[in-house]
C-alpha cells in the first residue's frame, strides 16, 4: 500500500502592478487641470476684451453727446 499525503498545498500568486496605471492617472489628471486652467484664462481674456469694447463704446457715446451739446449751443448763440 502507498501512503498518500493528508495535506494539500495552496499557492496564491498575487498580481503586482508595475505602477504604470498610477503614472497614466497622474498624466490624465495633469491634462485635465491644464485644460481647465487654459479655459479659465480664455474666458477671462474674453471678458476683458468685452469690457474694453464696452468702455470704448461708452467713450464714443459720451464724446458724441458733448459734440451734439456744443453744436446746439453754437446754433443757439448764432441764432440770437
Amino acid at each position: 500500500m502507498v501512503d498518500t499525503p493528508n495535506h494539500t498545498t495552496t499557492v496564491v500568486e498575487g498580481r503586482r502592478g508595475g505602477g504604470a496605471s498610477i503614472i497614466v492617472a497622474i498624466a490624465i489628471l495633469t491634462a485635465v487641470v491644464a485644460g481647465v486652467w487654459m479655459f479659465s484664462q480664455t474666458s477671462t481674456s474674453e471678458a476683458r476684451k468685452d469690457n474694453a469694447v464696452e468702455n470704448a463704446a461708452n467713450s464714443v457715446s459720451n464724446a458724441a453727446g458733448k459734440a451734439g451739446d456744443a453744436a446746439r449751443d453754437a446754433a443757439k448763440k448764432s441764432g440770437n
